[in-house]
């Protein structure tokens, strides 16, 4: 079941949110015209290290303000996903889906004002079992 939001403990989601790294280097706008779509966590090795809950926007969603200078790049497994993080600080900012390369999942504790520890009942989605992981594991040799 899909999670939406339009608040998090009383705080509205802005049509134009703001969002930083922790450092601040890394500053972002998020357009959010249905407010906080498909709020989740993963279960896939790296999610699962990072901790992160993450929403959706479109690729055109996200803006990138100041900063993209610093922000580095992470590949793994099929590297079509893409993650992204602030070189200075390590937070992890954004990521081009693997699932959907049409959106950018976004890290929703980065958005200013939000706390998403006080967001309930946050579905965790399958990453472990994900289905590109079957074809691209298909060819390996045990």
């Amino acid at each position: 079941m899909a999670l939406h939001l339009t608040a998090v403990d009383g705080v509205p989601i802005q049509l134009r949110h703001k969002a930083s790294c922790h450092c601040g280097a890394v500053q972002f706008e998020l357009y959010l015209p249905d407010a906080l779509q498909d709020v989740r966590r993963c279960d896939c090795s790296l999610c699962r290290r990072r901790g992160a809950i993450v929403a959706s926007v479109p690729l055109s969603g996200i803006k990138i303000l100041t900063g993209e200078n610093v922000l580095r790049l992470y590949q793994f497994n099929t590297n079509t996903a893409r993650h992204y993080f602030c070189s200075l600080c390590g937070i992890y900012t954004h990521h081009q889906r693997r699932s959907n390369p049409t959106e950018y999942g976004f890290n929703v504790a980065c958005l200013e004002g939000i706390n998403p520890l006080k967001i309930p009942d946050i579905p965790t989605y399958d990453g472990v079992n994900h289905p590109a992981d079957r074809h691209h594991d298909a060819g390996r040799q045990p």
